[in-house]
């Protein structure tokens, strides 16, 4: 009796589904010139820019569009600048940074800074103006207005400030990171008959940068004067019996990328809270002034903080673009800003249901920002207050100020639950809120580690488990971006939560490796960076060129923040020369070009910016009918692969994984109102919406928003 074939079971693996070919060797690749990334990223914020230019978006928006490009370009400078600016300084001609790259960043950035302040001066400023919102500077005061204005220097303003004359026992002021300076000229002599003529003022951080001007009673003017503005007008109080001949604002900005050597130090909280004391005062990689500042004032700065010609930036405006969000939010207009958005329940859920009953039946997709973010508090929330809960297992990577999911794991352990946080204490920029966090998790008895040394903890998931029946039921919760209920209402991510049994003991293993330290585990559904990621995702990579090779239609669709990883752009661009076919949606920055003849002829890449950030890490791939769909937390940057621990999961549910390609993939290759076009040189340019009418074909052609599509979809409707 013959024994019937064992029907094959379809993997989830990353590396499944190789053609009958895949034993041979691929023809070798065609050589490819990658993108610069740091000129990706400037590009990426040039696409930023053209929103504060649009006059379809309210203004007010427009206005915080143009400070979301300066606070990044501050981040760029912190983080990004460094190596170039070193390389300037020694000559250096060979490597990934050089006196040319240094020369060629430097150049972009101008263009960039030179492009925001025309839009501000010439475009925003006349339309708030025309709209009753003015900045009013001191030669358009009148006399009461001055009046006003001096009383609250006098009282405000003046008693917080201390003038520093300069000379060999008054040396130049340490002037932290970004902060707010004047550097003023003298003439004439100090009180003991000594000509030091250039004197600091140093503008406390703790003042607010706009003030509310009085309006006579009925006007529906909003009239402001800007701190800058308050106190060059009253420059000459400071200085009695001296004259101001030049002034000028003056902001440098330093590198601040903590760097600490964990293999050194013994206890890695200890040292990044001393790191922290020193950040604000590293490297000068920048130096902002107003556009009127003379040579004299630049050069002398200049030399100050050691920095090049190039590095210097005249602001045709407030030197600190970023602060304008203080005066946004002062504003009284509703009109000027979008309309609100209130996101909807998350349609798989009923308001009150039991999260543990529903995930009985089946796994849940939370769609953010279009659908709340709420739902995963409440999870959280439910675990805690379930005496059936015994355990609750969670990443902290960045959750915002006065988090409510900490103070719900505070609660657990006070209620006698097992509950263990992995805090990444080098999560860039929050270092300081997440050793704070750490710190009050220990104090009621958490288990707190801070995981592996040498690598971030960027996974982003949540373990609970549960007494079900006289046997231990695992719960879980996995996304693509963070624990931060603030920047859930902005970012673009997916949510899972499930109880499938393979998965969450998954997770429970990550967790254990974390603690213990131990080597990880066969893991049955998902795949870890720095240890199976980047291998996997490079042989699916090979997989589909050898199944185009063989005839086999095969195809690629990633979403994510950033593709910079060599590797895997290289990987991607010979899939393409193999018949792959292969898109990429990309925020940020990109290496891999689109459209090269010969090299990339099967790739696009697309960046779509919005209302919202694109956040959502979301990889497909096709093999002939073998059609897999994975969330992840990585993006496809080097140090995602190899320098932190990322998690990537198949969405296996037939509706779940047909509603994440229609809603992260078709529908932004469909955009064609805020899509951006990757062209072979590495330029974007803009997708442009259909004239109205017809299509060639007698079609009727759309306009297609991806964002306003899933927010009309999602969000509350109104009664």
């Amino acid at each position: 009796m013959t024994t019937p074939a064992r029907p094959r079971r379809r993997s989830t693996s990353f590396s499944a589904s190789r053609s009958r070919s895949a034993t041979r060797a691929l023809p070798p690749p065609a050589p490819i010139e990658l993108l610069n990334r740091d000129q990706s990223i400037l590009s990426f914020n040039a696409r930023v820019l053209d929103w504060a230019a649009r006059p379809d978006v309210p203004l007010l928006e427009r206005l915080r569009y143009l400070c979301i490009v300066s606070s990044n370009l501050d981040e760029f400078f912190e983080v990004r600048a460094s190596a170039h600016m070193t390389a300037r300084a020694v000559g250096d001609k060979k490597g990934t940074y050089t006196d040319a790259t240094f020369r060629a960043l430097a150049e972009r950035i101008h263009q960039l800074v030179d492009e925001q302040y025309h839009i501000f001066e010439t475009a925003l400023v006349p339309a708030l103006e025309k709209r009753g919102i003015k900045l009013v500077a001191h030669s358009e005061r009148n006399v009461s207005q001055r009046r006003w204005v001096r009383e609250w220097f006098v009282n405000q303003v003046q008693p917080l400030l201390v003038p520093v004359g300069l000379d060999p026992a008054h040396p130049f002021p340490q002037v932290a990171n970004k902060s707010l300076n004047f550097i003023v000229r003298l003439s004439g002599r100090d009180a003991f008959g000594r000509e030091n003529e250039v004197a600091i003022v140093k503008v406390p951080r703790q003042l607010p940068r706009f003030f509310r001007l009085p309006v006579a009673k009925g006007s529906k003017q909003q009239l402001f004067v800007s701190i800058s503005s308050l106190i060059r007008s009253h420059l000459q109080d400071l200085f009695p019996g001296r004259h101001v001949t030049e002034f000028s604002q003056f902001r440098v900005t330093r590198h601040s990328d903590l760097a600490v050597d964990e293999e050194e130090v013994k206890n890695l909280r200890t040292a990044l809270r001393q790191g922290l004391q020193h950040r604000h005062f590293g490297q000068a990689v920048r130096l902002e002034v107003s556009a009127g500042c003379s040579e004299f004032l630049s050069d002398f700065l200049l030399t100050q903080f050691g920095l090049p010609e190039e590095a210097l930036y005249r602001a045709h405006g407030p030197v600190n673009l970023v602060r304008m969000n203080q005066l946004i939010d002062m504003v009284d207009a509703p009109g000027m800003r979008f309309e609100a958005y209130e996101a909807g329940w998350p349609q798989q859920l009923v308001p009150g249901q039991s999260l543990f009953d529903r995930l009985q039946q089946g796994d849940v997709l939370i769609h953010q920002p279009y659908e709340t973010f709420d739902a995963v508090v409440s999870f959280l929330r439910e675990a805690v207050n379930d005496p059936a809960v015994l355990a609750i297992k969670q990443t902290v990577y960045r959750t915002g100020a006065r988090s409510e999911l900490i103070e719900l794991l505070r609660e657990a352990v006070r209620r006698g639950k097992e509950v263990m946080a992995v805090v990444e204490l080098k999560a860039r920029f929050d270092e300081e809120a997440n050793i704070n966090y750490a710190e009050l998790l220990e104090s009621v008895g958490a288990q707190v580690v801070y995981g592996v040394v040498g690598l971030k903890t960027h996974a982003k998931m949540m373990l609970v488990t549960r007494r079900e029946g006289g046997k231990l039921v695992r719960y879980a919760h996995l996304s693509t971006g963070n624990y931060n209920p603030g920047t859930a209402r902005l970012y673009t991510d997916i949510s899972h939560l499930t109880a499938d049994p393979a998965l969450t003991l998954d997770v429970e293993q990550v967790f254990l490796h974390l603690a213990s330290q131990n080597r990880l585990p066969h893991l049955n559904k998902a795949r870890i960076a720095p240890f199976h990621l980047h291998k996997v995702l490079m042989s699916r990579m090979e997989a589909a060129s050898h199944a185009a090779l063989a005839g086999v239609p095969a195809s690629i669709v990633l979403k994510m923040n950033a593709l910079t990883d060599e590797p895997l752009a290289r990987a991607l661009a010979h899939a393409s020369q193999c018949g792959v076919k292969v898109d990429v949606i990309v925020r940020g920055a990109c290496i891999l070009p689109a459209g090269v003849p010969g090299v990339t002829d099967n790739v696009r890449v697309r960046s779509v910016i919005g209302r919202m950030l694109e956040h959502s890490r979301v990889f497909r791939s096709q093999i002939g009918d073998d059609d897999q769909v994975w969330l992840s937390s990585a993006d496809w940057m080097n140090r995602n692969m190899m320098r932190r621990v990322e998690m990537a999961w198949p969405v296996t549910d037939p509706e779940l994984k047909q509603r994440v390609v229609e809603e992260c993939l078709d529908l932004y290759m469909a955009d064609n109102l805020n899509a951006w076009c990757l062209q072979p040189v590495g330029a974007y340019l803009k997708a442009q919406p259909p004239a109205e009418g017809k299509g060639r074909k007698g079609a009727a052609q759309m306009v297609v928003s991806a964002q306003a599509t899933l927010m009309a979809r999602y969000g509350r409707k109104s009664a």
